[in-house]
């Protein structure tokens, strides 16, 4: 639909804690570094609920794209210094190239490719902050299911099964009860 790229970029250009975190992402200097996941997913599924504050966060997944590097001791190194600047010990950094393997999947070609097979199209969300301030996002199922409150497989994530028992044990109908949830 119409206007929610429009509204999703209010919501997150409005967020002054979200602004900082992308701000810091980019001075990682990660190859198309992007926050993505819940991180996104559940900041808007919070104003779309009328909240106020911020459900807690699991983690802050920051996702990037760079074949030259498979190093996970780097990742382990990028997390240790975003923790440090922020004191969240939340930050989780992969490197988008190297989790095919992880995954099952053939070879990724990019972050927008690998998350196209993430379990949920509203969880295959990220956003970075470009050079010029300007705000990017990807988004391969769209954003329509996120701003419907409506969430369901990706039609590239084949196990079934996993997705079930990921969003039962997720409980997000006890924080978004407006969520509908296809099982």
């Amino acid at each position: 639909m119409i206007g929610y790229e429009k509204r999703f970029e209010e919501m997150i250009l409005s967020h002054r804690g979200m602004m900082d975190d992308l701000r810091l992402i980019r001075q990682t200097e990660l190859p198309g570094a992007y926050v993505a996941a819940g991180y996104v997913r559940n900041y808007i599924w919070d104003r779309l609920h009328g909240y106020t504050e911020r459900t807690p966060l699991n983690d802050i997944d920051v996702i990037y794209y760079d074949r030259s590097r498979l190093d996970e001791d780097y990742e382990k190194q990028v997390e240790r210094q975003l923790c440090e600047a922020t004191g969240c010990s939340l930050w989780s950094v992969k490197n988008q190239a190297r989790m095919h393997v992880q995954n099952g999947d053939p070879p990724y070609s990019s972050v927008e490719h690998e998350i196209s097979f993430w379990p949920e199209t509203v969880t295959a969300v990220a956003i970075r902050l470009e050079s010029d301030d300007r705000l990017a996002w990807l988004c391969p199922y769209g954003l329509s299911d996120l701003f419907e409150l409506r969430v369901r497989r990706s039609p590239l994530f084949s196990d079934e099964a996993y997705y079930r028992a990921r969003v039962e044990g997720k409980n997000w109908r006890a924080s978004w009860p407006r969520l509908h949830i296809e099982l």
